[in-house]
């Protein structure tokens, strides 16, 4: 059988915009209501995904969450009609009503852990989305993800959907935002690696002190067992508490790995040998790439940043590795010089294609934020929902629902215009049935 690893990147939704809800990610808080442009968004993200296409991936999208998120805040006690919801909220409550609005999931890497058929005990391909609990806006977000993951990976044969982890910080899951995979081909067995920032039953062990540590070690381990991985297919790392603190929420801020490439900072973990040690057992004897980043190279700061390590690493029809970066990497000497010397080191990663996603950048998302990877075997692809996959008539047809649909800009005032909410709808409603993913939102579902 062919194996493939498709990338699913997230589409912007209608309502993109800038609220600085998401404490911890410096981006995000830096550029709190600023304009945003919800059309050129979306457009950066589906140019991705077509480019990604034409370099002969399989490339896959992702419908948006509905915003503002009218069903959260009935919830909440704000009553009447949609558009006296809108208005009571903002004027009560403008801080719940902005988390109500958040544009974040977009960043679809922090949608749901995959593990891929090749690795777990039933030879499915096993989804659990995230919890997100450490951030309110991003809690609302599981319910509507499982359906939009359950009508793109339909088939029962195939594909495993679970419930996300218990509401509760001390099983915090941020998804494959924390997770990566090693292996020699995307078919084979590998090593899944999950990323802690912190144990929630023993507060006496290593945790950050300024920023939040958001995923546990007890949801890595809850999600391995959902997922029917073994022991010993399964590390699980402890991120530095110390480079949390300086703004590195995730893991996929400060390291990426792609088969047998690990590409990390010098800081980015606790421990750090005896993490490589642990992963390089694991993974055996067949050759395994190591690329730490000096920090007197790239700093953390400059890291963060660029987002250097939220880049992509694809391998291309060619089996050669490539990077697929901001363009912020290329506006930063450090990160542009390191850049250029480690396609010349004689690792896997021969190129670096630079991509301008800034719309998700002010966000505090870089390209990797905005993909979901799930490694396939043909017959799994063959299963999914075709229509969820970039093609040239998909595209096509996607461009002109954003032109057709999109605002050019949205500030703050128009969260509110309940104008907005009509429209939204009216896009999503569409969407579903370009995509053929059924009645995933709320407003749907009556």
């Amino acid at each position: 059988m062919k194996q493939f690893e498709v990338n699913f990147d997230g589409l912007v939704g209608p309502t993109h915009n800038y609220a600085g809800l998401s404490f911890g990610n410096v981006a995000s808080l830096n550029n709190a209501n600023a304009v945003s442009s919800p059309k050129e968004a979306a457009k950066q993200g589906l140019a991705k995904m077509k480019a990604l296409s034409d370099m002969g991936m399989m490339q896959g999208v992702l419908a948006p969450q509905e915003r503002p998120d009218i069903a959260a805040l009935r919830r909440l006690g704000f009553t009447g009609s949609d558009a006296r919801v809108l208005e009571s909220a903002a004027k009560q409550s403008r801080e719940i009503f902005l988390a109500c609005c958040s544009a974040s999931s977009m960043w679809t890497a922090n949608a749901a852990t995959v593990s891929p058929s090749a690795d777990t005990a039933d030879g499915r391909v096993h989804f659990t989305p995230a919890n997100l609990t450490n951030k309110f806006h991003r809690s609302l977000e599981p319910q509507v993800t499982g359906r939009i993951l359950k009508g793109t990976f339909a088939n029962d044969k195939h594909f495993a959907h679970h419930t996300h982890l218990p509401d509760n910080d001390h099983f915090g899951d941020e998804g494959a935002a924390n997770h990566t995979r090693l292996c020699s081909d995307y078919g084979h067995a590998g090593i899944e690696l999950f990323v802690y920032g912190r144990h929630a039953f023993d507060p006496s062990k290593p945790a950050p002190t300024k920023y939040p540590a958001r995923q546990t070690l007890e949801a890595c381990q809850a999600v391995a067992r959902l997922h029917g991985l073994s022991d010993e297919s399964v590390v699980y790392i402890q991120q530095n508490p110390d480079v949390i603190d300086q703004g590195v929420f995730h893991n996929d801020v400060i390291a990426v790995g792609n088969q047998n490439v690990l590409f990390f900072h010098q800081q980015a973990f606790f421990d750090t040998q005896r993490v490589l040690d642990e992963v390089q057992a694991k993974y055996g004897d067949s050759p395994l790439h190591f690329i730490e980043v000096p920090t007197n190279e790239v700093s953390v700061q400059d890291a963060v940043k660029t987002y250097l390590f939220n880049t992509q690493i694809i391998t291309l029809p060619s089996g050669e590795m490539t990077i697929i970066a901001p363009t912020d990497c290329q506006e930063n000497d450090a990160v542009k010089r390191y850049l250029d010397k480690l396609v010349t080191l004689g690792t896997p990663i021969k190129s670096v294609n630079y991509f301008d996603v800034k719309q998700s950048m002010r966000n505090g998302g870089g390209p990797a934020c905005l993909r979901l990877r799930v490694a396939m075997n043909d017959q799994e692809l063959a299963a999914l929902n075709q229509a969820t996959l970039i093609n040239d008539t998909q595209f096509a047809r996607l461009n002109a629902w954003v032109d057709k649909h999109y605002r050019d800009q949205l500030s703050e005032d128009d969260l509110r215009d309940p104008q907005l909410l009509i429209e939204s709808r009216t896009a999503l409603d569409e969407l579903t049935q370009l995509l053929k993913i059924g009645s995933v939102y709320p407003f749907q579902q009556g």
